[in-house]
């Protein structure tokens, strides 16, 4: 860690509202088989614990899941039994994206698409997050006065004959 302290600039979550229809879904399932156990049999009711369980893990995952953008990097806390922490330094980040969905604009919400030249996670993509327009601009911010900071420029190769960029070594 340098001499400065590494500050957060954002941390927040996904809305919920990215479950909607699979909650939906498993409500409609969850009561479908509670009318079934009315007409046939009382222990088909059990069978409800699938759906319940399936729309307790989904709403539970997403609210695990904690975006966190510092001074120096974006960490992702993900999982439900065992937590996963993964870091993209943000001078890796090379584009960002905001997308607006109708359904998401109902809501006031957005996404932040990250494409990045870390190999392990080359696209983040922050779902239905409020206020994405400022938080996609603090992160521009940042990463701008990180790469300045650290002298980096982001530099993209691309093969002019159409290749995927590898180039081979001629032996002599």
């Amino acid at each position: 860690m340098s001499a400065e302290e590494e500050k957060i600039v954002w941390k927040g979550r996904s809305h919920q509202i990215v479950n909607f229809w699979p909650l939906i879904a498993s409500l409609l399932l969850i009561s479908l088989i509670c009318v079934a156990s009315y007409f046939w049999s009382g222990w088909i009711a059990l069978a409800a614990v699938i759906p319940l369980f399936y729309g307790g893990w989904l709403w539970l995952g997403t609210k695990l899941m904690v975006f966190e953008f510092t001074s120096e990097r974006m960490r992702i806390y993900e999982g439900i039994l065992n937590q996963q922490i993964n870091e993209v330094e943000l001078y890796r980040v090379k584009d960002t994206r905001l997308e607006k969905p109708l359904w998401l604009r109902i809501f006031g919400l957005s996404n932040i698409v990250l494409q990045t030249s870390d190999r392990s996670l080359p696209e983040v993509n922050i779902r239905a997050v409020r206020n994405g327009i400022e938080i996609r601009e603090k992160l521009r911010k940042q990463v701008e006065t990180l790469r300045d900071k650290k002298r980096v420029r982001e530099v993209d190769f691309e093969s002019s004959d159409g290749g995927d960029g590898d180039f081979e070594a001629d032996l002599i």
